[in-house]
C-alpha cells in the first residue's frame, strides 16, 4: 500500500513482495494438517487476484467497530478510516458469497472471547474439523508465525495463554466513534452470518 505503518521497513524486507509467489505460498499443500492463515484486507492491493481464495475455506473475524479502531489508533494514530479495512473485508466477503454461491463462516471477537468453548465448537463443526479442548489454551509468548509485526501490533500475545472475557460497555473518544459510524453499515451486513 506504500503507508508508513510503524514497522513498515522490518516488515516489509521479512516479507515476499510478489502477490502472485504470496498466492503460491499460500496454496500450497504442506503434509495433511489444517493450515490457517490470517489476511489484513486492508493490505489487499486492487490487482491482487482474489479467485484463489474460492479454494480455500474463508471465514471472517469481525470485532465491533469500536474495538478495532480504538485498538488500531493506540498502535498508529495517524491512521485514516481506510486502514482500519471495514469497506474491504464487506468486499471481500461480498465477493466470496457470490462466486461460491453461499456466505463465508462469520465469528465475532466478543462472542468468541465470552463463550470460546461454545463459539469454537460450532466453528469446528462448519469447517469440519475435530474440536480439541486444546483450543482454549495456549503456552505464553510470541511464536514464529506470529510475524515480525507482531512485537508492536499485538503485544498482549504475547503474555496470553487463554481467551479474556471482554465487555461492549466502554467509553470511546469521539474520534473512535466517528470512524466508527464510517464502518456501521459494513459491520452490520457481517454481523447478519456471525455463527
Amino acid at each position: 500500500t506504500k503507508k508508513k505503518h510503524p514497522m513498515f521497513k522490518e516488515i516489509i524486507n521479512s516479507q515476499e513482495l510478489d502477490w502472485k509467489k504470496v498466492i503460491e505460498n499460500c496454496l500450497r499443500e504442506e503434509g495433511h494438517g489444517i493450515c490457517y492463515q490470517k489476511h489484513m484486507v486492508q493490505h489487499m492491493l486492487p490487482n491482487f487476484d482474489r479467485e484463489w481464495m474460492l479454494n480455500t475455506i474463508n471465514c471472517f473475524l469481525i470485532r465491533k467497530p469500536e474495538e478495532v479502531i480504538s485498538s488500531f489508533l493506540k498502535k498508529w494514530p495517524d491512521a485514516q478510516f481506510e486502514d482500519f479495512g471495514f469497506n474491504n473485508q464487506i468486499d471481500l466477503f461480498n465477493f466470496i458469497k457470490n462466486k461460491a454461491g453461499e456466505a463465508p463462516i462469520v465469528i465475532d471477537a466478543f462472542d468468541l472471547a465470552n463463550n470460546p468453548e461454545k463459539k469454537l465448537k460450532k466453528l469446528c463443526r462448519k469447517l469440519k474439523i475435530d474440536w480439541d479442548t486444546n483450543m482454549l489454551q495456549w503456552k505464553s509468548g510470541l511464536k514464529p508465525y506470529d510475524g515480525v509485526w507482531a512485537t508492536h501490533w499485538y503485544p498482549s500475545v504475547k503474555s496470553s495463554t487463554s481467551f479474556k472475557k471482554t465487555t461492549n460497555k466502554k467509553n470511546y473518544p469521539k474520534t473512535v466513534l466517528n470512524f466508527a459510524n464510517q464502518a456501521r453499515k459494513a459491520y452490520s451486513e457481517l454481523v447478519k452470518y456471525k455463527i
